[in-house]
């Protein structure tokens, strides 16, 4: 994968959402205008952690190319080299995805 040319700070995730369902599992053709949002991505950089009152940073629990669920509105998006993205809080992110 090609460089993002950005990096989240503290607790933040960037996160390219997956392609939108064109079609619904009963066969109906949805038009772009009623097509959700997907809630689910790729995360594609993370920051260095929550600073802790200790002066320490937490670990992040999801790390980079992890398959996530978050919430509706959360995050902002961003658009990167042509590309959309979410910036979140790892806190924004509900699940991760296991294969």
């Amino acid at each position: 994968m090609a460089k993002l040319g950005i990096r989240p700070l503290g607790d933040k995730v960037i996160v390219e959402r997956l392609a939108a369902e064109d079609v619904t599992s009963g066969g109906i053709v949805l038009p772009d205008s009623a097509k959700e949002k997907p809630r689910r991505g790729t995360v594609r950089a993370i920051g260095d952690g929550k600073l802790l009152d200790s002066g320490k940073r937490a670990d992040l629990q999801v790390k980079r190319d992890d398959q996530v669920l978050f919430g509706s509105y959360a995050g902002s998006e961003v658009k990167i080299n042509g590309k959309e993205y979410l910036i979140l809080d790892e806190s924004d992110i509900l699940a991760i995805l296991e294969s």
